[in-house]
């Protein structure tokens, strides 16, 4: 099977169910920055790939599982209105990351002051990607009948990717560098 259809030569994609829409319809925009949240997530990871960090190794395993549900809100985001959705996000997915945030917050030492992103190249990236996800959520907003679940995980992922961030400098001994006031 060939990966290129030729069938958006003209602008157009495929939503789930064959329904075609513009290539900038605002479904496309908001599943398409998933992808690239999705993305720079794996970049991020990329860059702690052969750590011994036990810490970090822990984190890291959770994002297969943050990927997944990211890929699951792609996937309500590109089902069309009143159709069923293939790949559920779950109350439990919203859950496990709240939770997660609380366990790596809990680890870190208290925000007194705004930190600029960057640090090591993995939480930099992170940092990067929290930004991408922030733009979903953003672009999602414009959707009619958008699952609220999704809306509240795309919330939520920003918020564990900042910590995320955070706590992969702090493992890695990367200095978070404070806005001069």
């Amino acid at each position: 099977m060939k990966i290129y259809t030729k069938t958006g030569d003209k602008g157009t994609t495929s939503l789930v169910y064959g329904d075609r829409v513009s290539k900038n319809d605002v479904r496309v925009e908001a599943y398409g920055t998933c992808d690239e949240a999705n993305s720079m997530i794996g970049l991020a990871l990329s860059h702690v790939e052969n750590t011994n960090n036990t810490d970090i190794k822990e984190v890291r395993s959770f994002f297969h599982k943050v990927q997944t549900a990211l890929f699951h809100v792609g996937a309500e985001l590109s089902t069309p209105t009143g159709k069923e959705v293939k790949w559920k996000l779950s109350e439990e997915d919203l859950k496990e990351l709240e939770m997660v945030i609380d366990q790596l917050d809990g680890a870190l030492p208290p925000l007194s002051n705004f930190i600029l992103p960057g640090g090591h190249p993995a939480g930099a990236t992170l940092h990067l990607a929290r930004t991408v996800v922030r733009r979903a959520e953003r672009i999602t907003v414009s959707i009619e009948e958008v699952n609220p679940l999704v809306l509240s995980y795309l919330n939520r992922l920003s918020d564990f990717l900042f910590v995320a961030a955070r706590y992969v400098n702090h493992k890695l001994g990367a200095e978070e560098l404070k806005l001069h006031e």
